[in-house]
């Protein structure tokens, strides 16, 4: 089994890719971005479609896509994973409904600028289930359900289903029901970012690899190799935010880890089903999230160790043997007809977490300094619309989107160390500690909620 080299993903394309040249020394530009992901190339993309004369330039530490666009679990889900309350506070109920509605619909748009630019990224159109296994993950997702209800999400995205009805699209034993997210896509991150980058650099972006960013300030970016003056900036590092003078405290880095299978054979295929290639999660504290691959395996992904001491990062995806057992438990359980396959590849990521855990884009007119993260694991979609909207932001338009209220958004900053560390950590233990006392059979448990509300995850 191969542990870290990025991700699967990669080894899926032929390995790790060769770089980019790096930055040749200071320079100008009229836009400079810093990280090369999706956040960053969606926004030089619809940049560059507005206004192709402008000069674009991207700069990123290793390659594009090093970091969570190439190995993330490959959901394109466009689900609205924040607290609408927390949204509501700043624009009232329609910009929440607004806002949500975006969010749904970067899913099309991702599917048609693939097709329209040629990005071959194993797009599948599907949904997205989330299996309840106990009586009280059940009634959070009735719960769910009538929040989005509530909140005028469609009937046509999102629906629950019954014990049979979820049992004879993916075989979870004992699954009480699930909650169903229609107009989801399955994709292969890396073939995404990738040809995304190459689109990008064809509209006359320039992407500089292997170039270190040592501080960001207006008007310039301070580089290893020169420095980009420049009279726009966007910040698009995600969970890699904290390591940029500065910046340590805006967003954590919060640990994601995946594991893949074998392919199966066509006869455990047919005792599991899954033959839409459903997205597939359960709706436990803790969480997981799954997809059937192009080729017939299977990614199984959750939080593992959720957070390093300092806002560490991992080396280059390589995973704890720990939480590869962890990941391995967890499919089994969900899956137990996987029981005896063999797992090919192991890795871990970042996703950049903020203090109140809802994403924020925008654009400091003062300083000419934009940013966009803090998509708490539904980064495919949303960055997408993150780029769209800082476009509009950098071309100094009023659009709808810019009228969102994630725009702008500035929420406080994380606690230093070592309270940070004690709270993520804590949180976590306590969601694995409410999990095994629902799965004995109790009701919901409070400990969960004392874990949110010590967090601001609520």
């Amino acid at each position: 089994m191969i542990n870290g080299e990025v991700s699967f993903w990669y080894a899926d394309i032929g390995g790790v890719p060769g770089y980019r040249p790096a930055l040749p020394g200071d320079i100008t530009a009229d836009v400079a971005i810093v990280g090369a992901g999706f956040t960053g190339l969606w926004t030089a993309y619809y940049l560059l479609k507005a206004r192709p004369d402008l000069n674009v330039v991207l700069l990123e530490k290793e390659f594009a896509g090093f970091g969570a666009s190439g190995r993330n679990g490959g959901w394109c889900s466009g689900e609205f994973s924040w607290s609408r309350r927390r949204y509501c506070a700043q624009s009232g109920r329609a910009g929440v409904i607004a806002f949500e509605t975006a969010a749904r619909e970067a899913v099309s748009e991702v599917v048609r600028t693939c097709a329209a630019e040629g990005i071959a990224a194993d797009i599948l159109e599907n949904d997205c289930l989330t299996y309840a296994c106990t009586p009280a993950q059940w009634e959070r997702l009735q719960a769910e359900y009538a929040a989005a209800r509530e909140w005028q999400v469609p009937e046509a995205r999102i629906e629950l289903i019954g014990a049979e009805a979820a049992q004879a699209r993916i075989g979870v034993p004992g699954a009480l029901g699930a909650l169903v997210l229609h107009g989801t896509a399955r994709v292969q991150p890396a073939k995404l970012v990738r040809g995304l980058a190459q689109v990008v650099e064809r509209m006359g972006a320039r992407i500089y690899e292997q170039t270190a960013v040592t501080r960001i300030a207006p008007g310039r970016v301070e580089t290893d190799r020169g420095i980009v003056t420049a009279r726009r900036i966007i910040r698009a590092t995600e969970g890699f935010t904290a390591r940029i003078p500065g910046h340590g405290r805006d967003l954590i880095p919060l640990n994601s880890a995946l594991i893949v299978t074998e392919p199966l054979p066509a006869a455990l295929w047919d005792r599991i089903g899954w033959r839409g290639g459903e997205l597939l999660a359960d709706a436990s504290h803790a969480y997981c999230y799954a997809q059937r691959t192009r080729e017939g395996r299977i990614a199984m992904g959750g939080r593992g160790v959720p957070y390093r001491f300092g806002s560490g990062i991992d080396d280059r995806g390589r995973t704890q043997a720990a939480t590869i057992a962890q990941l391995r438990e967890i499919l089994y359980r969900m899956l137990p007809q996987t029981r005896g396959l063999r797992l090919d590849h192991a890795w871990c990521g970042v996703l950049g977490v903020p203090r109140d855990w809802c994403a924020t884009v925008g654009l400091d007119p003062a300083t000419g300094i934009g940013w966009a993260g803090g998509y708490v694991g539904v980064g495919v979609s949303t960055s997408n619309l993150a780029g769209r909207t800082l476009a509009d932001l950098l071309l100094d338009r009023q659009t709808a989107l810019t009228a969102l209220p994630w725009v702008n958004r500035r929420p406080r900053r994380w606690e230093p160390e070592p309270l940070r560390w004690l709270g993520v950590r804590g949180m976590y233990r306590l969601y694995h500690l409410a999990d095994r006392r629902e799965a004995s059979g109790r009701r919901g448990s409070r400990l969960a909620a004392i874990a949110d509300f010590l967090t601001g995850h609520s």
